[in-house]
Protein backbone atom coordinates (compact mmCIF):
# COMPACT_ATOMS: atom_id res chain seq x y z
CA UNK A 1 0.00 0.00 0.00
CA UNK A 2 1.57 3.48 -0.52
CA UNK A 3 1.67 6.06 1.30
CA UNK A 4 -1.82 8.23 0.14
CA UNK A 5 -4.16 5.50 -0.75
CA UNK A 6 -7.36 5.65 0.45
CA UNK A 7 -6.77 2.12 2.39
CA UNK A 8 -4.24 4.18 4.93
CA UNK A 9 -6.18 7.55 4.81
CA UNK A 10 -8.95 5.97 6.73
CA UNK A 11 -6.98 4.98 9.34
CA UNK A 12 -5.32 8.14 9.72
CA UNK A 13 -8.78 10.04 9.73
CA UNK A 14 -8.82 13.39 12.36
CA UNK A 15 -11.61 13.80 14.13
CA UNK A 16 -14.58 15.32 12.83
CA UNK A 17 -15.77 18.75 14.18
CA UNK A 18 -18.61 16.41 15.83
CA UNK A 19 -16.28 14.17 17.73
CA UNK A 20 -14.49 17.20 19.02
CA UNK A 21 -18.38 19.13 20.05
CA UNK A 22 -19.08 15.36 21.73
CA UNK A 23 -15.48 15.47 23.46
CA UNK A 24 -15.70 19.13 24.78
CA UNK A 25 -19.52 18.91 25.93
CA UNK A 26 -18.31 15.63 28.02
CA UNK A 27 -15.67 17.53 29.90
CA UNK A 28 -17.59 19.91 30.81
CA UNK A 29 -20.28 17.69 32.23
CA UNK A 30 -17.67 15.72 34.50
CA UNK A 31 -16.45 19.26 35.36
CA UNK A 32 -19.70 20.52 36.67
CA UNK A 33 -20.49 17.05 38.18
CA UNK A 34 -17.25 17.28 39.99
CA UNK A 35 -17.85 20.99 41.01
CA UNK A 36 -21.77 20.21 42.12
CA UNK A 37 -20.59 17.30 44.08
CA UNK A 38 -17.33 19.91 45.62
CA UNK A 39 -20.65 22.37 46.31
CA UNK A 40 -22.16 19.79 49.07
CA UNK A 41 -19.29 18.75 50.45
CA UNK A 42 -19.22 19.68 54.22
CA UNK A 43 -15.85 18.53 56.20
CA UNK A 44 -16.76 15.63 58.94
CA UNK A 45 -16.46 16.61 62.74
CA UNK A 46 -13.61 14.96 64.17
CA UNK A 47 -15.45 12.15 66.18
CA UNK A 48 -17.96 11.83 63.24
CA UNK A 49 -18.07 8.12 63.17
CA UNK A 50 -19.20 7.42 66.81
CA UNK A 51 -22.31 5.68 65.90
CA UNK A 52 -24.61 7.87 67.67
CA UNK A 53 -23.84 10.87 64.91
CA UNK A 54 -25.84 8.58 62.74
CA UNK A 55 -28.83 8.83 65.15
CA UNK A 56 -28.23 12.64 65.05
CA UNK A 57 -28.65 13.46 61.76
CA UNK A 58 -31.34 10.37 61.04
CA UNK A 59 -33.47 12.88 63.87
CA UNK A 60 -32.46 16.31 62.19
CA UNK A 61 -35.27 18.01 60.91
CA UNK A 62 -36.08 18.40 57.28
CA UNK A 63 -36.94 21.90 57.93
CA UNK A 64 -35.52 24.48 60.14
CA UNK A 65 -37.57 28.26 60.25
CA UNK A 66 -37.18 29.56 56.44
CA UNK A 67 -35.03 26.76 55.03
CA UNK A 68 -35.25 22.99 53.97
CA UNK A 69 -32.77 20.61 54.17
CA UNK A 70 -30.03 20.06 51.29
CA UNK A 71 -28.17 17.24 49.91
CA UNK A 72 -24.81 17.19 51.83
CA UNK A 73 -21.70 15.32 51.50
CA UNK A 74 -19.50 14.21 54.34
CA UNK A 75 -20.31 12.15 57.36
CA UNK A 76 -22.43 12.80 60.06
CA UNK A 77 -23.37 16.05 58.96
CA UNK A 78 -26.70 17.88 57.58
CA UNK A 79 -27.92 21.10 56.28
CA UNK A 80 -30.15 23.33 55.03
CA UNK A 81 -30.90 26.64 52.80
CA UNK A 82 -27.93 26.43 50.80
CA UNK A 83 -25.32 25.71 53.55
CA UNK A 84 -26.64 28.72 55.23
CA UNK A 85 -27.25 26.69 58.47
CA UNK A 86 -24.81 23.20 58.99
CA UNK A 87 -24.81 20.58 61.58
CA UNK A 88 -22.08 18.58 62.52
CA UNK A 89 -21.97 15.74 64.68
CA UNK A 90 -18.91 14.35 66.35
CA UNK A 91 -17.37 18.01 67.63
CA UNK A 92 -14.86 18.22 70.32
CA UNK A 93 -16.60 18.11 73.37
CA UNK A 94 -16.05 21.36 75.08
CA UNK A 95 -14.06 21.85 78.77
CA UNK A 96 -15.66 24.16 81.18
CA UNK A 97 -15.61 27.89 79.75
CA UNK A 98 -16.79 31.26 79.99
CA UNK A 99 -18.28 31.66 76.58
CA UNK A 100 -22.18 32.67 76.22
CA UNK A 101 -24.39 29.39 77.13
CA UNK A 102 -27.90 29.40 75.84
CA UNK A 103 -30.04 26.91 76.50
CA UNK A 104 -32.96 25.90 74.15
CA UNK A 105 -35.54 23.84 75.65
CA UNK A 106 -33.40 21.43 78.02
CA UNK A 107 -30.22 21.68 75.30
CA UNK A 108 -27.07 23.32 76.30
CA UNK A 109 -25.10 25.36 73.53
CA UNK A 110 -21.87 27.55 73.70
CA UNK A 111 -21.78 30.35 71.14
CA UNK A 112 -18.00 30.60 69.87
CA UNK A 113 -17.80 34.23 71.01
CA UNK A 114 -14.04 34.51 69.13
CA UNK A 115 -16.16 33.53 66.05
CA UNK A 116 -18.78 35.67 65.74
CA UNK A 117 -17.07 38.93 66.86
CA UNK A 118 -14.09 37.96 63.95
CA UNK A 119 -16.74 37.08 61.09
CA UNK A 120 -20.16 37.43 62.00
CA UNK A 121 -21.06 33.46 61.94
CA UNK A 122 -23.17 32.11 64.94
CA UNK A 123 -21.24 29.12 65.79
CA UNK A 124 -22.83 26.74 68.48
CA UNK A 125 -22.00 23.22 70.43
CA UNK A 126 -23.77 21.53 72.59
CA UNK A 127 -22.50 21.63 76.16
CA UNK A 128 -22.39 18.28 78.72
CA UNK A 129 -23.47 15.96 75.78
CA UNK A 130 -21.01 13.19 74.37
CA UNK A 131 -20.80 13.18 71.19
CA UNK A 132 -20.81 16.62 71.12
CA UNK A 133 -22.95 18.46 68.42
CA UNK A 134 -21.94 21.94 66.33
CA UNK A 135 -24.33 24.03 64.00
CA UNK A 136 -22.90 26.80 62.11
CA UNK A 137 -25.29 29.63 61.13
CA UNK A 138 -24.65 32.78 58.40
CA UNK A 139 -28.01 34.38 58.96
CA UNK A 140 -29.51 36.76 61.50
CA UNK A 141 -28.75 35.84 65.16
CA UNK A 142 -32.37 36.78 65.54
CA UNK A 143 -33.20 33.85 64.39
CA UNK A 144 -30.84 31.29 66.15
CA UNK A 145 -33.10 30.31 69.28
CA UNK A 146 -35.69 29.20 66.92
CA UNK A 147 -33.86 27.19 64.87
CA UNK A 148 -31.74 26.04 67.71
CA UNK A 149 -35.33 24.84 69.44
CA UNK A 150 -36.19 22.91 65.90
CA UNK A 151 -32.48 20.98 66.38
CA UNK A 152 -33.62 20.03 69.63
CA UNK A 153 -34.73 16.14 68.27
CA UNK A 154 -31.86 15.62 66.98
CA UNK A 155 -29.35 15.47 70.11
CA UNK A 156 -32.02 16.40 73.08
CA UNK A 157 -31.83 12.34 73.50
CA UNK A 158 -28.11 12.20 74.36
CA UNK A 159 -27.17 12.11 77.90
CA UNK A 160 -25.84 14.84 79.58
CA UNK A 161 -23.59 14.59 82.75
CA UNK A 162 -22.77 18.81 83.23
CA UNK A 163 -24.92 21.61 82.55
CA UNK A 164 -24.57 25.36 81.84
CA UNK A 165 -24.40 27.14 84.95
CA UNK A 166 -24.59 30.68 85.75
CA UNK A 167 -22.64 33.49 87.52
CA UNK A 168 -25.22 33.47 90.28
CA UNK A 169 -25.20 29.87 90.13
CA UNK A 170 -21.56 29.85 90.56
CA UNK A 171 -22.21 32.51 93.90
Amino acid sequence: MQAGSPETSRWRRRPGLGTWIALAVAVAAAVAGLLFVDAHRISAAPHAGDPRCEKVVSRAPDDIPGMSRDWAIGEAVASWGGRAAVLRCGAEELPPNVNLCVTANGVDWVLDETRLKEDGVSVLRTYGRSPAVEFTYTGPRSEVGGILTELNRAVDWLPQKRRCVGLQDAL
